[in-house]
């Protein structure tokens, strides 16, 4: 009888590798699961304890095309992390009000504030309100070597009774020096649950490119230093595809990974043709919200 949950490493140079091993080894080696959001009938989830170690987190191939979503997919998570869809948050003290509990970035800019209806309107409120990005970048900036460079996003006062709190736990920053004066921000990042085939790629991506253009920027315009990334090491305590996503990812990947070569499965972000498409989507994503706020 299995008792114990695994526990898989996988350490690839660039992130379309690491993801792809870390899929295959969870489908061959992960245990079967259920999971609260099952509905009758559907498959048991295939679930494991997973440390993914991206080496190169900026070196192409970055972009795997098995996941769920396309370049406009991408650009939208990275606006939505730089801020975009804060305000799409909820009124915490109107049930009627069904929008998000909370967006990553509004936990990681306003840690501990979040918005009340006051007199009729929506107010930002909470016992505290911390800008934690900031905080590590002028704390990495003062001691690039600190061992406390961190931001989090569970709030208990919030989450224990949230119906869908926040997969992202924690995010851990510390610095290299190379004989060449430059630095190298090391990142760790842990997920209390991220969905493998449903999400996982487009967090990774949407992280290593938040670390590249807020966190080492903000740490290269503040110390004059040259700053670079180095290792990502994403952390999931649940790294699962659910059981209805099963087949999806064995028609999709899986079976064909033996008949399509490595490069054709994926993309480099680099490339000018995928470039052109990732920065034409910022328009299309700002008319997106634009249209979503009109209606809401």
């Amino acid at each position: 009888m299995q008792k114990n949950i695994p526990v898989i490493s996988v350490t690839g140079k660039t992130l379309a590798k690491a993801y792809e091993d870390a899929l295959l080894e969870l489908y061959t080696n992960g245990m079967r699961f259920q999971t609260q959001y099952d509905k009758p009938g559907d498959p048991l989830s295939i679930d494991s304890t997973m440390n993914i170690t991206i080496l190169e987190p900026m070196t192409d191939p970055m972009i795997h095309r098995a996941f769920p979503g396309g370049i406009d997919n991408l650009r939208e998570y990275v606006m939505e992390l730089s801020g975009a869809k804060d305000h799409w948050t909820k009124n915490i003290n109107d049930p009627a009000d069904t929008r998000w509990e909370y967006t990553y970035h509004g936990r990681l800019a306003a840690y501990g504030a979040w918005k009340e209806l006051i007199n009729g309107q929506s107010k930002q409120n909470g016992f505290f309100n911390i800008n934690q990005i900031d905080a590590v970048i002028n704390k990495l900036v003062k001691q690039p070597y600190t061992r406390q460079a961190q931001m989090i996003t569970w709030m208990p006062n919030l989450d224990v009774i949230c119906f869908d709190p926040p997969c992202l736990q924690s995010l851990w920053y510390r610095i290299i020096e190379d004989e060449e004066g430059t630095w190298w921000l090391n990142c760790n990042v842990r997920f209390r649950s991220n969905d493998a085939w449903g999400a996982s790629f487009m967090n990774m991506f949407g992280f290593i490119i938040f670390n590249k253009n807020v966190i080492a920027a903000g740490i290269a315009e503040k110390s004059g230093r040259k700053v670079k990334l180095g290792r990502l090491n994403w952390q999931a305590d649940s790294y699962h595809i659910y059981g209805k996503d099963i087949l999806s990812a064995k028609q999709l990947l899986f079976d064909r990974m033996s008949k399509i070569s490595f490069a054709d499965r994926t993309f480099n972000f680099h490339d000018d043709f995928i470039q052109e498409m990732y920065n034409d989507a910022e328009n299309f994503v700002i008319s997106k919200i634009s249209d979503y706020d009109s209606s809401h």
